[in-house]
């Protein structure tokens, strides 16, 4: 069974940073492509950055390219992203997910395993 837990959300000031963690455990983690995902209150769940599982290969959203940088540590199980110069549109819930493939992938419906999410607030 795989497990998620994401780490890291809190409160900062427009301009500031966070870095969100998420932790895996199951089966093999170098297997699963990672992404990262947020959903603001009464929209859909959007997608947010995602890494290959082992060529260090990344996508973004246009809305965060340049400023989130997503990476993972294959040793520890974890995948990182890195929210930096941050704004009230950033707030959200912010959920990491798995996908037990090669592919990468930027739709919700292409992933098999989320975590419960970590709550952003950024204040302007």
């Amino acid at each position: 069974q795989v497990q998620l837990v994401e780490s890291g959300g809190g409160l900062v000031q427009a301009g500031g940073s966070l870095r969100l963690s998420c932790a895996y455990s199951g089966r093999t983690f170098s297997s699963y492509t990672m992404g990262w995902f947020r959903q603001a209150p009464g929209k859909e769940r959007e997608f947010v950055a995602t890494a290959h599982r082992t060529n260090g290969r990344t996508i973004y959203a246009d809305s965060v390219k340049g400023r989130f940088t997503i990476s993972r540590d294959n040793a520890k199980n974890t995948v990182y992203l890195q929210m930096n110069s941050l704004n009230p549109e950033d707030t959200a819930v912010y959920y990491c997910a798995g996908r037990n493939s090669p592919v990468m992938a930027t739709t919700t419906q292409e992933y098999d395993y989320w975590g419960q999410g970590t709550q952003v607030t950024v204040s302007s």
